[in-house]
């Protein structure tokens, strides 16, 4: 059995393209441009602010125009951080699953810890992870292993004993990076550039039940 799994947060513990998405609308409400429907967005919300962005205004972090809308695109996120934001089905299955066989669960995101922390506690069972390490708690984010690698030392446990589950190519190559196994959730969002096939995960997942089957795989 594994040692350990983690989790990242948006698309694959949590669905929080409602509250990314509506951010993004209220901004571009106020610079007189129609909302995008949230089945347009969704792809683009494990890219957090940089998918938001790009899909609303077609600007890159290397745009003039990037700090300010991201500056004002998180406020409006801060103010309403988890109105929409729910549990996948079947993460709460998943979870007392690990739970009742005594195997520790964290969450390891990209996020900045002033948005992680307040979310996590927000959501039903957030309070009862192992570990939450945010994008900004080690000074490389996803995909470089470090934080990844900084959970599974706060946990005590092995890196290779450990199973990352991401929804986007990034999760995966840290995790690799890692000497983790990996599973790519294809319940989340997935991102537009690369196909859930080419990232190199060990297992492709379609339900977060169908990880306990990945774990008797590996007992």
């Amino acid at each position: 059995m594994f040692e350990a799994v983690l989790f990242d947060l948006d698309g694959t513990f949590a669905d929080t393209a409602p509250d990314l998405g509506g951010a993004l609308n209220v901004l571009l409400a106020e610079d007189g441009l129609p909302a995008l429907p949230l089945a347009t967005l969704r792809p683009h919300t494990s890219s957090g602010t940089r998918g938001m962005l790009r899909i609303g205004y077609g600007v890159t972090p290397d745009s003039n125009q990037f700090p300010e809308l991201a500056k004002r695109f998180l406020t409006h996120y801060a103010n309403a951080l988890c109105v929409g934001s729910r549990l996948f089905p079947g993460i709460e299955t998943l979870i007392c699953a690990l739970e009742a066989a005594g195997t520790p669960w964290g969450i390891v995101t990209n996020k900045p810890r002033r948005f992680t922390e307040p979310l996590v506690n927000a959501l039903p069972l957030g309070s009862r992870a192992a570990c939450v390490v945010s994008g900004d708690t080690t000074p490389n984010p996803k995909p470089a292993p470090d934080s990844l690698l900084f959970a599974c030392q706060a946990l005590n446990v092995s890196p290779a004993r450990t199973l990352y589950v991401g929804d986007d190519l990034r999760d995966i190559t840290a995790g690799k990076a890692a000497g983790m196994p990996t599973a790519a959730a294809n319940w989340g969002y997935l991102g537009v550039d690369h196909p859930i096939e080419t990232w190199g995960a060990d297992w492709i997942v379609d339900t977060p039940e169908a990880l306990l089957h990945v774990r008797l795989q590996n007992s």
